[in-house]
């Protein structure tokens, strides 16, 4: 049996955040259900944790498919 308390984990993270550790978001992107969650309100959280970290406007827009109209709006909701 594996004790888990002494295994070494390596924490990788994601292609947002760096380590498991330290992620801002409630839930991790890969958790069920479907393995990845690709409903708009993580979307939207993931935005705002990047663009709170100092991601421009244009690049979140090219990295979500969506214009920049639509992240400022996201952000714009985030304050509300």
């Amino acid at each position: 049996m594996l004790d888990l308390e002494r295994y070494e984990y390596l924490d990788e993270g994601c292609d947002l955040f760096p380590a498991c550790l330290h992620c801002p978001l409630p839930q991790c992107r890969y958790d069920e259900p479907g393995r990845r969650q690709k409903g708009k309100e993580l979307r939207n959280l993931e935005i705002i944790c990047l663009y709170s970290q100092g991601n421009g406007i244009k690049e979140l827009s090219r990295r979500y498919g969506v214009s920049k109209r639509t992240i400022h709006r996201v952000i714009r909701r985030s304050y509300e």
